[in-house]
C-alpha cells in the first residue's frame, strides 16, 4: 500500500457519512519503533476521530502490517512481525462499547551498514584530493552503524555541501544507491558526486538599489574579481552590506551554470531602509536602572547618502545624547564622521558630566575594525552632595579638557559572531594629549580587552575575560578628564558589585582612578540549544597606584538564553569584599 493510497483513505475518512465513536490504540513495540508508530501509523493518527466507519477501521487494521513495514524500514528494520487485534469492552456507563486496537510489533534485528563507497568525478577528482579525503573521513554513516533512511540522506547531503561550499558551485549527486539485504541485515552504500567545474567570481551585478547609490555596496565589497568561489566569502559580502545603515536585507549568490564557471557574476539583491526612521524604546538594566530612549535617523542628507543620526537616552543613573553626521563608505570602506555627545552619570556619589566633539575615520570589516579619531573632551566632576573632594583623589573639582588623537583596533576570531563557542575577541585602544593644545594636562592612555571562548564537549563552553587600562602622566592625573579614567564593577566587569562601584573609595564616594585590571572565568552548560546555566568568578581592581590596590572578588551563577540578538544573561552574584548579593541582567553580544 503506497502513501498516495493512504492519503486517499484519509480523505475518505473525513467525508464518511456512516461513522462510529473514536477508538483507542495500544502499541506494543520497542521504544524507538513505538514512538515512530504513534506519530505516523494511520491507526494511531485517526484514533480520536469520531467519523471513522467500521469499514474504514477494518481497512486500516488489514493494511497495518504493510504500513508498519514501510515505517520501520526507515529505521533499518526491514522484516518486522506485526499482530493487530481489535477488542471491544463494555464502557463504564454500561451502555457504550469501548473499542481498543492492540498493535504488537517485533521489529527483528536492525540492518547495519556493511560498506560505504564514496566516489567523486569532475574537476575535483584531479584538483582537490584533500577535499575528497575530507568527505570520506567525515562520512557520518560508516560501516558498523545502524542504517536509517534519515541518516543516509543526511550523509549524502553533507558530502555534497562540502563540495559546494568552495570552488564547485554546481556539484551534484550523480548517483546514489543503498543495497539492502533484509535476510542478512546488511546495507551496502554507494554514492557518486559530480563536482562539476571550478568556479571563479566575476563582477557584482546589483539590483534593488534605488534610494542609495550602488557605490556603497561596491566600496564595502571584500571580494576580488577572479578569486575562487566560496560560500563564506559571499556571506561576508552579505554581512558587510547589512552592516551599513542603508539596507535591511541582502541576498548574494551566483548562477551555478556548469557551462559558464569562469568569472561568474556575483548577483546582489538588496532591500533598502526608508530614507528616515524613528525608533523608540523602554527597558531596564541592573547597571543604570530603567530607561527610555528615542532615535531619529536620516540616511540621505544632501541626496548624497550622508547619514544624520540623533539619539537620546534617559536612565535613572545616566542621561545620554548624541548627534552625528557620517559620509557613506569610501573606496577603502572607511566611513568619515563628525559627532558630539553629552553624557551625565550619577554613580557612587559622583556626578560626572562629559561633553565630547570629534572626528572619526572608521572601517568595520568581517574580522577587523579600525578607527582613527580626534576628540575634544570637556568634563566636569563633582560630588553629588556638593561637598569638597578629598585631597587624596586624583581628580580635582571643576572642568577639565583634553584634545585626544586616538586609535582603536579590534579583531573577531570566533566561529559564530552572535553565539561563539570557539575563538577570541581582542580590542585595543590608544590615545594621548599634550598640555597647552586645548589640554589641561599631558597624558597617554592605553586600554585593552580580551575574551577567549573554549568549547567543552558538544555544547558547553568556558569563557575567559581580561581587561587592562592605564592613564600615564608625569605626575598626578588631577586635570585629566574623568571620563578617560577608570572605575569598574557591574554586569560586564566584576559581578556582585554595583556599576562603577570599584575605584578610589572615600567616605562612601567612589572616584575614578588611573589604572584598571579585571579578570573573569565562566563555565556555561547548555541543556538545550536555547537554554543554559553558568557559574562564574570575577576579580578586579581600579587604583591610582599599584602599591595601594584592592582586588575585589565576585562569584555567582545564572541562567542563559540565546535570544535572536544575542545571549541574555540572568545572574545572581555575591561580592565577597562587600558581603552583598546582587542580581545582574545583561545582553551578551560578542562584538
Amino acid at each position: 500500500m503506497n502513501w498516495t493510497c493512504r492519503l486517499a483513505i484519509a480523505c475518505l475518512c473525513c467525508a464518511a457519512e456512516t461513522a462510529n465513536a473514536a477508538y483507542k490504540v495500544d502499541i506494543e513495540a520497542p521504544k524507538p519503533v513505538q514512538s515512530l508508530l504513534k506519530d505516523f501509523l494511520d491507526l494511531a493518527r485517526y484514533k480520536d476521530r469520531d467519523d471513522i466507519s467500521d469499514e474504514q477501521l477494518k481497512f486500516m487494521i488489514d493494511t497495518a502490517g504493510d504500513q508498519v513495514r514501510d515505517l520501520t524500514s526507515t529505521e533499518g528494520y526491514f522484516s518486522p512481525v506485526t499482530k493487530v487485534e481489535l477488542k471491544t469492552a463494555r464502557g463504564a456507563d454500561g451502555k457504550d462499547d469501548v473499542r481498543t486496537v492492540i498493535v504488537t510489533v517485533d521489529p527483528g534485528e536492525r540492518t547495519m551498514v556493511e560498506s560505504a563507497d564514496i566516489a567523486v568525478t569532475g574537476a575535483a577528482a584531479g584538483q582537490d584530493a584533500a577535499r575528497i579525503a575530507a568527505i570520506r573521513q567525515d562520512w557520518s554513516l560508516p560501516a558498523g552503524q545502524p542504517f536509517r533512511q534519515e541518516d543516509w540522506d543526511k550523509a549524502k547531503n553533507a558530502g555534497l555541501e562540502k563540495l559546494q561550499q568552495k570552488t564547485y558551485a554546481a556539484a551534484r549527486i550523480a548517483q546514489s544507491q543503498a543495497e539492502v539485504d533484509p535476510e542478512e541485515r546488511r546495507a551496502d552504500l554507494k554514492v557518486q558526486y559530480d563536482s562539476g567545474p571550478a568556479f571563479t567570481l566575476g563582477a557584482l551585478q546589483i539590483t534593488g538599489a534605488r534610494r542609495y547609490p550602488e557605490s556603497i555596496i561596491r566600496n564595502v565589497n571584500p571580494l576580488n574579481v577572479g578569486e575562487p568561489y566560496d560560500v563564506n566569502r559571499l556571506l561576508s559580502l552579505q554581512r558587510q552590506i547589512q552592516n551599513t545603515p542603508y539596507f535591511s536585507n541582502a541576498i548574494v549568490g551566483i548562477d551555478d551554470d556548469p557551462e559558464h564557471p569562469d568569472m561568474a557574476p556575483v548577483k546582489v539583491q538588496v532591500t533598502e531602509f526608508p530614507t528616515q526612521r524613528i525608533r523608540t524604546g523602554v527597558g531596564y538594566g541592573t547597571d543604570t536602572g530603567a530607561q527610555v530612549e528615542g532615535r531619529y535617523s536620516h540616511y540621505n542628507v544632501f541626496n548624497k547618502a550622508y547619514v544624520f543620526d540623533s539619539q537620546a537616552r534617559i536612565e535613572q543613573k545616566r542621561q545620554y545624547g548624541q548627534i552625528s553626521l557620517a559620509m557613506p563608505p569610501d573606496q577603502k570602506a572607511f566611513v568619515n564622521s563628525i559627532s558630539t555627545t553629552y553624557d551625565r552619570t550619577t554613580l557612587e556619589g559622583v556626578d560626572l558630566r562629559s561633553q565630547q566633539i570629534g572626528f572619526k575615520r572608521a572601517r568595520t570589516g568581517e574580522l577587523y575594525d579600525t578607527a582613527y579619531s580626534l576628540t575634544y573632551y570637556r568634563d566636569e566632576l563633582t560630588q553629588e552632595d556638593g561637598s569638597t573632594l578629598p585631597a587624596n583623589t586624583i581628580v580635582t573639582p571643576g572642568k577639565h579638557r583634553a584634545l585626544v588623537p586616538g586609535f582603536a583596533w579590534a579583531r573577531r576570531n570566533v566561529d559564530d559572531p552572535i553565539f561563539p563557542r570557539k575563538g577570541n575577541l581582542l580590542t585595543l585602544e590608544a590615545g594621548f594629549a599634550v598640555k597647552g593644545v586645548l589640554t589641561d594636562q599631558s597624558f597617554g592612555r592605553l586600554y585593552g580587552r580580551f575574551k577567549q571562548f573554549v568549547p567543552v564537549g558538544r555544547r558547553d563552553v568556558v569563557v575567559l575575560r581580561a581587561e587592562l587600562g592605564g592613564v600615564f602622566t608625569a605626575g598626578r592625573a588631577s586635570s585629566v578628564p574623568a571620563s578617560l579614567l577608570f572605575r569598574t564593577g557591574g554586569n560586564d566587569s566584576v559581578r556582585g558589585y554595583s556599576y562603577q562601584s570599584i575605584g578610589n573609595e572615600q567616605n562612601g564616594t567612589v572616584y575614578p582612578t588611573k589604572y584598571l585590571a579585571v579578570g573573569s572565568s565562566e563555565y556555561q552548560h547548555w541543556f538545550t540549544e536555547s537554554w543554559g546555566a553558568a557559574v562564574f568568578y570575577d576579580i578586579g581592581a581600579a587604583a591610582d597606584n599599584w602599591n595601594n590596590k584592592t582586588f575585589y572578588n565576585g562569584v555567582g551563577a545564572g541562567a542563559r538564553w540565546r535570544s535572536p540578538v544575542g545571549t541574555l544573561n540572568l545572574d545572581l552574584a555575591y561580592g565577597i569584599q562587600k558581603k552583598q548579593i546582587r542580581p545582574h541582567i545583561s545582553l551578551g553580544i560578542a562584538f
